[in-house]
């Protein structure tokens, strides 16, 4: 057999590609192939389509774009990846029915992010691309932009808030440079500031930047400080809270490059920031971060996998550190940031536990029984002589829980069992379900119809306090009413984890109550969450030179409280990341939560097996049940073996799919809290 010259067989090839795709009447000449992205959330679809450009549409149908194709008989929406000369498909391709916008809403650099992210959790792009791109509002786009070109960045920008910690960071990101770091920032830091600061910078070396905040009140206390850098006109604010005509108005305005710096919640991670020089992100731990809808990114993930590939700077701080945040730094791909230790100190307060000593017990036997021990009210009396006092109480509501007073055993409504609490002082206890009143109820198991309260809420606690210190005003911050400045004046302020308000000068002492209730969570993330809480609550506290005093109220050898007197969030970090290594948790371990029907669960973990190597380690745990018509199996692996377990998982998805299997099956990727 001869083989044919090298010219010969070009031309062959040529000749067959050129006849893959014939490039029927009233369909564009140039580029007539256009690749789209259907919204198909089936895992065995997760893949681009080619459709034909009509003459007609050809201007419009530009990459990036939203269009409608026909699939499987039926209208879907899309968004065209590239145009093509000709495509790989050897059968006919339909034509796009219609450009639905001209606006190009997906950027390659997000195109490229959508997919990373879908491989990540073991997702379809389509479901990505939802939480990338907001709803359209035509009304919108047809508003006139607010400037041609982004406004200059001020020439010489402070430096305030990072006078305590080196300034490498900071130079390299004036440099374009694509540093990365984890940051504990000092006790009292004005982190909104410092990230400004650092937007600043970036902008000022001619690349965007993106910052996320993890609420509404840290999401005003941000955009105050991007204010007052870089001006009202120098960034744009964009967050679900907005509503869904102002979100669209903001990513249109990053998207068309209004504005170098876009802040926002976790809806902002995948905003198109034109030529990204750094992201950021404050108080990684905080559960608000984690998307609720599928595939369920951590926005943390989402800018470590921006960072990676757009060349960009990270950081990622607060005043706490997770584990996650560890892992990053043991990994090689972020730096440690954080001041002298003589800093910290002199910026911390003094930190103390109740019964921490053999002569505190000598003065006061029950320091470690009581709710509110003697020296937690000498603090809070001292305290009040000079400025606002924080109370932080694990629970909101005044009795959340009630018991029996004789057998302790939990009071129970007898229509749907539900938990009975009380909601203020007056009337009989209530349901926390169905809400009926329980004034005739008996224990079951004594026969007893007196209770106790099991847990103290915000509001009791609040109560009492007013009692113990007549005169003094009393203020609660919580989910219901959250209140985000206060003034310097003496106060009473009682709040749950995460509602603590600003004081103006700081707080002069802060009062951290049943520690034991944070750290007795159903969650083995319940350690590492106590300690964030508890840091970000003392850390508004005055620094000890100046009177600031914090007294958690608990077992002094707890090693969460411990932490929190050493004031070493790193060391805990690191310590907690050791012994998930030891158990075989995330970070340190891939997982995957499974929850769905028994026998559909039980079919997708035997379709998982066969896909991943003997020598990967795949354990699985459970299934336990869930509800009465769930369960949940929690699949692992080492984390090098990881890549491979979310690729066998969506395979597995897929093949279900494929066949049609009954049942769906929730997948979670790394879940931020299991137990």
């Amino acid at each position: 057999m001869t083989s044919e010259p090298p010219e010969q067989l070009s031309l062959l090839r040529d000749t067959v590609r050129k006849s893959r795709t014939k490039v029927p009447a009233g369909i564009t000449s140039s580029l007539p192939v256009a690749r789209v992205a259907v919204d198909i959330p089936l895992p065995h679809l997760d893949r681009p389509f080619d459709y034909l450009v009509p003459d007609d549409l050809a201007e419009a149908a530009q990459p990036g774009v939203r269009v409608k194709v026909r699939f499987a008989g039926k209208d879907l929406d899309g968004f065209v990846l590239e145009r093509l000369a000709e495509s790989d498909h050897t059968g006919k391709l339909s034509r796009i029915k219609k450009v639905v916008s001209p606006e190009r809403v997906l950027t390659p650099e997000i195109v490229d992010l959508c997919r990373a992210v879908a491989d990540r959790y073991a997702g379809v792009f389509p479901d990505v691309t939802r939480l990338a791109v907001p709803p359209r509002h035509a009304k919108v786009e047809g508003e006139p932009l607010r400037c041609d070109q982004p406004p200059r960045p001020p020439e010489s920008t402070s430096r305030s808030a990072w006078s305590p910690y080196p300034p490498g960071f900071l130079d390299a990101v004036e440099r374009a440079e694509s540093p990365r770091a984890v940051w504990t920032a000092v006790p009292g830091a004005d982190w909104a500031l410092a990230f400004a600061q650092a937007a600043a910078a970036a902008a000022g070396a001619g690349r965007g930047a993106l910052l996320l905040a993890p609420d509404a009140r840290d999401l005003e206390r941000l955009a105050d400080a991007c204010t007052a850098v870089l001006g009202e006109s120098g960034f744009v604010t964009l967050s679900a809270d907005l509503g869904p005509t102002a979100r669209y108005r903001a990513f249109l305005a990053a998207l068309r490059g209004n504005a170098r710096v876009v802040i926002g919640t976790r809806a902002a991670a995948f905003a198109p920031v034109a030529n990204l020089g750094l992201v950021a992100m404050w108080d990684d731990g905080d559960d608000s971060y984690a998307e609720q809808r599928s595939p369920y990114p951590h926005a943390r993930e989402v800018l470590l996998l921006r960072a990676f590939k757009q060349n960009c700077a990270a950081l990622f701080g607060g005043f706490a550190r997770s584990a996650e945040a560890a892992a990053v730094i043991e990994s090689g791909f972020a730096a440690e940031l954080i001041a002298d230790r003589t800093v910290i100190r002199a910026a911390a307060p003094e930190v103390h536990i109740t019964g921490e000593s053999d002569r505190e017990l000598a003065r006061d036997p029950a320091a470690r029984a009581a709710r509110i021990p003697h020296r937690a009210f000498e603090i809070a009396r001292e305290g009040l002589l000079s400025g606002p006092v924080l109370i932080q109480v694990p629970r909101a509501g005044y009795l959340p829980s009630l018991v029996c007073q004789t057998c302790r055993e939990p009071s129970r409504c007898s229509t749907c069992a539900g938990t009975l609490r009380r909601t203020d002082g007056f009337g009989p206890p209530s349901c926390s379900i169905c809400g009926r009143p329980a004034a005739d109820h008996r224990c079951p198991e004594c026969g007893d119809t007196r209770m106790r309260a099991a847990v103290v809420g915000a509001l009791r606690t609040a109560e009492e306090l007013g009692r113990a210190f007549p005169g003094i005003v009393v203020r609660t911050s919580g989910s219901e009413h959250m209140l985000n400045h206060i003034s310097g004046k003496p106060a009473l302020i009682v709040t749950t984890p995460g509602s603590e308000p600003v004081a103006e000068g700081g707080y002069t002492a802060a009062l951290l109550m049943d520690t034991w209730l944070m750290l007795s969570r159903p969650d083995l993330r319940a350690p590492e969450e106590a300690v964030r809480r508890w840091l970000n609550a003392a850390a508004l506290v005055r620094p000890a030179r100046a009177g600031g005093q914090v007294i958690l109220v608990g077992d002094p050898s707890d090693i969460p409280l411990q932490a929190i007197v050493r004031w070493s969030p790193e060391g805990f970090a690191t310590r907690e990341i050791e012994e998930r290594r030891t158990a075989r948790l995330a970070p340190a371990a891939k997982l995957a939560e499974l929850t769905g029907p028994s026998e559909a669960v039980n079919d997708l973990v035997a379709r998982l097996r066969p896909l991943l190597p003997a020598t990967v380690g795949l354990e699985v745990l459970g299934p336990v049940d869930v509800d009465d018509e769930s369960v949940r199996a929690i699949v692992r692996t080492p984390r090098a073996a990881g890549t491979q377990l979310v690729r066998a998982l969506k395979d597995a998805q897929a093949a279900r799919a494929t066949k049609k299997a009954p049942g769906s099956v929730r997948v979670q990727v790394d879940p931020p809290s299991f137990g």
